[in-house]
């Protein structure tokens, strides 16, 4: 041992005699005067493939793959502390951190909902814009000039309508008609032919060529043939044989579908329209950037009164309403806002108005795109989920059943229809969400009242998970 109080000297003593790099290993050295380098960590080969991988891992520089998504579902063991954690990971969440939702009283406390991605498709065509369902096809509209066909239940791509403009922004099917809004403000119209084989029949554009080069010659007549805005939705009232188009100008324009004229322009709105939708008994609702729903009723009698009436306007607690949507009796009309949140309103049935119900929480950006199917309302979210809500036929109330995670933008379109892909066999229905980060999701969502066959089915590998 050495004495503290010895080393300054001993050292300035080994320093003046250039001693100290030629001590030898079993004389004493002071830690805190050692001039010896630190070694130099050379790192193995092994040390270097972890190293390059972690970088690869972290750089932003490559493009993000949709189609080979990093998910690994659970697997399930029978132990019952595995399989509860198999639950809870397979339960949906029914709130968000920035709108907690608090569910309602559930009047069957076993019920359990479940859902899983059974295909997920990125198209190269950019951002999806808009989708309907008919007949066992799927048609969705993007960026491009495209419509693509999808047919059920395999989701294969089985055709293509074609045209010149691009940005197909709505889609609306109707006695094997397909009516596609475009952004140059026409609306181009299809024939579907199941003869030999499917095949789609151009009809006709909306407004007609001629007849719109003709109104350039007549006063005042210019404004009623064509949108000076982009068309933004599309309604189509059956019975009447009525094509309804709503476009940023803050117009309705009535359509004919017989002779697809034009009969009358309805001056909606003070701010852009950005969906309509129409009722079973001719009732017309119109959603705007204004922060509002207006209610309009079709007139039947002559004289100088307008085809079309404007009988309430609803308000949305000053947030622009961006997506309408009704029930299948058309007792409930629901309004996606841009604040997240989505109105409802009821309709009486002695006296047919329309009063506030109240307001579905949980989307933390603003609610896109809406659809409604038997008990459940779809709404789709720049917050990129997806959320299924049930409402009770007896009290009305909502609860928020399933949030559907998968997506990477904001979900512009969603389709819904009851069962199995058209097959009425289970309680739930399928969902087709479309997103603007290019990639076309089918979900199926279905609800039990037994947890037991939950576990069941989990056991025999029936997984359910978000992709």
């Amino acid at each position: 041992m050495y004495a503290p109080k010895e080393e300054p000297l001993l050292c300035c003593i080994l320093r003046q005699r250039k001693w100290l790099p030629y001590c030898s290993s079993n004389s004493p050295q002071t830690p805190s005067f050692s001039t010896k380098p630190k070694p130099k960590i050379t790192p193995t080969t092994e040390e270097n493939t972890q190293n390059q991988n972690m970088f690869r891992s972290i750089s932003n520089k490559e493009a993000p793959s949709f189609s080979h998504f990093p998910y690994t579902p659970p697997h399930p063991t029978n132990s019952p502390s595995s399989l509860s954690q198999t639950l809870s990971l397979h339960a949906s969440p029914t709130s968000s951190p920035l709108h907690p939702l608090i569910p309602t009283s559930s009047k069957n406390p076993d019920l359990l909902t479940a859902y899983r991605c059974i295909s997920s498709v990125l198209q190269k065509d950019g951002q999806i814009l808009s989708i309907a369902a008919s007949n066992g096809l799927v048609y969705t509209g993007s960026t491009t000039n495209l419509i693509r066909l999808w047919k059920l239940p395999e989701f294969t791509e089985c055709g293509q309508l074609k045209a010149k403009a691009c940005m197909v922004v709505a889609i609306e099917v109707s006695h094997d008609k397909i009516y596609a809004a475009y952004g140059d403000g026409k609306v181009r119209v299809w024939q579907r032919a199941w003869d030999g084989g499917l095949k789609h029949v151009r009809l006709a554009t909306i407004p007609k060529t001629g007849s719109y080069v003709r109104s350039l010659y007549i006063a005042g007549k210019d404004k009623t043939i064509k949108h000076t805005g982009a068309v933004t939705s599309l309604a189509i009232h059956v019975s009447e044989d009525i094509l309804y188009s709503a476009s940023t100008d803050k117009t309705v324009k009535v359509w004919r579908i017989s002779d697809l004229k034009c009969i009358e322009t309805i001056q909606a709105h003070s701010g852009p329209i950005n969906a309509i939708i129409v009722a079973d008994d001719g009732i017309l609702y119109t959603a705007s950037d204004d922060a509002t729903i207006r209610v309009w009723r079709r007139n039947f009698c002559s004289g100088d009164q307008l085809p079309h009436s404007l009988t309430m306007t609803l308000p949305a607690k000053c947030s622009p309403v961006k997506t309408l949507t009704l029930t299948s009796d058309g007792g409930v009309l629901y309004g996606g806002c841009t604040d997240g949140y989505i109105h409802y309103w009821l309709k009486g049935w002695f006296s047919g108005q329309l009063q506030y119900g109240g307001t579905l929480q949980g989307h933390t950006h603003a609610v896109m795109c809406l659809a409604s199917v038997a008990n459940y309302v779809v709404s789709g979210s720049a917050d990129s989920t997806s959320r299924i809500w049930s409402r009770d036929v007896e009290d009305g109330q909502h609860t928020c059943l399933a949030v559907l995670v998968g997506h990477r933008g904001p979900i512009r379109c969603v389709a819904a229809f009851y069962g199995r892909l058209g097959e009425e066999t289970e309680e739930g229905c399928t969902i087709c969400t479309g997103s603007l980060d290019g990639v076309l999701k089918v979900w199926r969502v279905t609800c039990t009242n037994k947890v037991a066959e939950n576990m069941t089915s989990t056991q025999n590998g029936c997984e359910y998970f978000e992709l």
